[in-house]
């Protein structure tokens, strides 16, 4: 029984019952936050003390080997070895055939005045941001802290190519600590020097959010060489928001840019255009020939 109350059978008694509320997964971290909310201790000693803990838990099918989500370690593509069956391939043709002729639509920021992208801190986080980011339309874009200059070179090509007219703008979302608090001044002034003009928009973590969840904080680390200059009163990770919360505040960071009576217009341009685009898909493909 560990000292101070949180033995691994506490860790593993509450992280089910977190576990529970998050069936499509968290990562490691994010469950520590929410056993830090219930009580527990911030520091590396308590959270390397749930790592360990649910390591054991889901080696004796305690909890669930889905359970986590590992954002740092991802698989790219896939062997292809099972036989196709026909009759299924041609029904996937049909379906998408299907699709495509009922999928027509303009870009929803073609006519609004801002190009808008979310650059987060923490690959960690990607799998929080993707939802609000892919049902709004907008880039996401995982720093893994201080972006590369080939990363931002990147960016820059991307947006040389938006329009002169449009506005770009980075939501960008990271830790509250001494490098947290430095990277998007790094980002845009970084971006100027390859001649391109963004606006970065620190949405978290900033003081009053944190207040405002009652966040845990840390001192921030000495080995850190921006630590000395800081003036905050305490270091706090993004992952200490809960998820839920965090996709809420990047919806609504997104819409704070978007104009919706623009987007009517281009819905009814998109109307309009619709039936031209199933006409030619019908002949089309009543012009194949086999």
């Amino acid at each position: 029984m560990a000292a101070d109350g949180f033995s691994r059978k506490w860790i593993i008694e509450k992280s089910q019952d977190v576990l529970a509320e998050y069936s499509s997964g968290i990562t490691l971290r994010q469950l520590y936050y929410r056993l830090v909310a219930r009580g527990m201790t911030n520091d590396i000693r308590h959270y390397q003390r749930v790592v360990g803990a649910m390591t054991d838990a889901r080696w004796k099918d305690i909890v669930s080997m889905d359970a986590f989500i590992d954002r740092e370690r991802s698989m790219f593509g896939k062997t292809e070895a099972e036989e196709k069956d026909l009759q299924q391939e041609i029904n996937n043709a049909k379906t998408q055939i299907e699709a495509w002729m009922r999928g027509y639509s303009l870009n929803q920021w073609s006519n609004q005045p801002e190009y808008i992208e979310v650059w987060i801190e923490k690959k960690a986080l990607q799998g929080v941001f993707e939802n609000p980011c892919i049902q709004n339309s907008v880039g996401l874009a995982p720093c893994k802290g201080y972006p590369s200059i080939t990363f931002l070179h990147e960016a820059a090509q991307r947006f040389g190519e938006i329009s002169s007219s449009k506005e770009i703008t980075i939501l960008y979302f990271g830790d509250y600590d001494p490098s947290g608090e430095d990277i998007p001044r790094a980002i845009k002034d970084n971006l100027e020097r390859m001649d391109c003009e963004v606006n970065v928009e620190r949405i978290a973590l900033n003081p009053d959010l944190i207040k405002e969840l009652n966040l845990p904080s840390v001192p921030p680390k000495l080995t850190d060489s921006r630590t000395q200059n800081w003036d905050g009163a305490g270091a706090v990770e993004l992952d200490a928001v809960e998820p839920r919360r965090l996709k809420q505040i990047c919806e609504r960071a997104i819409a704070a840019h978007f104009d919706t009576a623009l987007y009517d217009e281009l819905k009814e341009k998109e109307e309009e255009e619709r039936s031209h685009y199933q006409k030619a898909l019908k002949h089309f493909v009543k012009d194949i020939k086999g």
